[in-house]
């Protein structure tokens, strides 16, 4: 029983073999996304948004089956304010004479509806939405590596910004794979994913940092692998809650929220899994010891063996 407690499972031993598994995901993401590319929605790719209103709540599947009958392809039906205002989104370019004949096709079954109002959103409105979330993410990482690099330690800094690009960049692979729809609620969900990953990688690095300060004998391997040990019930626990709220979601949120709900559940997976090995992988590669954690010893302290004195975190606590 005690052997047990002090050996926790040896994470870092499938240390190359994550590293592999890593780089392959990334490369094959990288590659897809530069040779299918993404699907991306009308919020990127312009279109016509449409509202109605019915007299009566509409069934949202009669809704889309009447569009698909008619002929349109591509196209979003959402309840918008009520279950009586339907808004309906279509990759489409048009006018009013493309909202009229919408409005004629909804009505060809006897529904009792009300055209609100039309518009034509341009593509270059989603060029510039493409730049600027591009621009947002890019910023987002380089905040975080400022962040955790004052608040711990530079190499920590790239530990933490790495395993975030890591995880952006295969959630984006599969939905290139797939040929998801991208549109503004799968981009919102990615920036959620990164707030969620390093919160994970905050913990594990805490954890790390304090056990550097704290445990006498062992090396970074050792100390690294002893923090993620400590963590891991944590991580799971978190992980696993979120992922019963999400799957909810995505089970009974409806066609607006499916991809945000799908693009967290993959994100999720991949972020802790990421918080573990790949974060943990890079501090091991760049090499951070004990000497990168020692806090300069105050001034004027007489009488004290530097190894009998606790560790200067605990005095500021």
């Amino acid at each position: 029983m005690h052997d047990a407690q002090k050996k926790p499972f040896d994470f870092m031993g499938f240390r190359k073999v994550a590293s592999i598994l890593s780089i392959t995901l990334m490369v094959l993401a990288i590659g897809l996304l530069a040779v299918r590319g993404l699907n991306f929605g009308m919020d990127f790719t312009g279109g016509t948004s449409v509202e109605f209103e019915y007299q009566q709540a509409p069934v949202l599947a009669e809704i889309r089956t009447a569009l698909s009958d008619a002929g349109y392809d591509q196209f979003v039906v959402q309840n918008f304010g009520s279950d009586k205002t339907v808004l309906v989104r279509l990759s489409e370019s048009g006018n009013d004479m493309l909202a009229q004949e919408i409005t004629s096709t909804l009505t060809v079954g006897g529904a009792d509806l009300k055209l609100i109002s039309s518009e034509f959103i341009g593509s270059q409105v989603g060029e510039e939405l493409k730049e600027d979330s591009g621009l947002g993410m890019l910023i987002a990482l380089v905040v975080v590596l400022i962040y955790v690099g004052m608040r711990f330690q530079f190499k920590f800094g790239i530990a933490a910004v790495v395993p975030l690009a890591h995880d952006v960049i295969i959630v984006l692979g599969i939905f290139s794979l797939f040929q998801w729809t991208f549109d503004l609620t799968v981009l919102a969900a990615l920036l959620a994913i990164i707030g969620y990953s390093l919160n994970d990688t905050i913990v594990v690095a805490d954890r790390i940092r304090e056990n550097f300060r704290t445990m006498r004998v062992g090396d970074s391997w050792e100390v690294i692998n002893t923090s993620i040990h400590q963590t891991i019930s944590r991580t799971i626990n978190t992980s696993g809650t979120t992922l019963v709220v999400l799957i909810a979601l995505y089970v009974f949120g409806g066609e607006a929220i499916n991809k945000f709900a799908l693009a967290l559940i993959i994100g999720v997976v991949v972020g802790t899994y990421s918080s573990i090995y790949v974060s943990a992988n890079l501090l091991i590669a760049l090499g951070v010891s004990r000497e990168d954690l020692i806090l300069p010893v105050k001034e004027g302290v007489v009488g004290q063996d530097e190894d009998e004195k606790p560790p200067e975190w605990l005095n500021r606590m």
